[in-house]
């Protein structure tokens, strides 16, 4: 194995160390309705409020999110594992059976949000760039739904955990 594979295999091994939120990323428009399951999700301001999401490359998913120009991530609570998996392609539900499982809506910019999803940003794709393997969206998020109930569904060493809501005392 070349050097070059090693240091790619042990960059992705620490990055398996660094928890991350799920998330499935929706998009519907005249190219149609899909969604992926993404980690890969973070802030970048509030002002206006925008998103930073990145989509392999080699999805073919791509092409439908920058069609469509607007998407929804919907951040995901732990007991929507079962869809995180479907949307990462982990089971045999093809697309359109995704979206028939139940608990989808439409938002106000027309995009699928996942009800009892810990929250659902609705945005337009203001920008895309190529960073090697993966397309980065910037996203300008236009509408905000929040559930207080729940608990948080992140990514750790390569497995899905449930994160308990810790309260801390008044």
């Amino acid at each position: 194995m070349s050097i070059e594979n090693q240091h790619r295999l042990r960059f992705r091994d620490a990055m398996a160390s660094l928890s991350a939120a799920v998330n499935i990323v929706t998009t519907n428009g005249a190219a149609g309705r899909c969604g992926i399951t993404a980690t890969a999700v973070c802030s970048v301001t509030d002002s206006p409020p925008t998103l930073l999401v990145c989509i392999n490359q080699n999805s073919a998913m791509n092409g439908v999110f920058q069609t469509n120009g607007n998407l929804c991530v919907n951040v995901l609570n732990h007991q929507q594992e079962q869809m995180a998996r479907h949307f990462a392609g982990m089971t045999d539900v093809c697309m359109e059976e995704r979206f028939s499982l139940g608990g989808w809506s439409e938002g106000e910019l027309k995009q699928p949000i996942l009800n009892q999803s810990l929250a659902c940003l609705e945005g337009e794709i203001q920008q895309v760039q190529q960073i090697g393997s993966h397309n980065v969206y910037l996203v300008e998020i236009k509408t905000i739904n929040l559930s207080d109930d729940g608990q948080g569904l992140i990514y750790f060493k390569r497995c899905f955990h449930p994160v308990a809501d810790m309260k801390v005392p008044a």
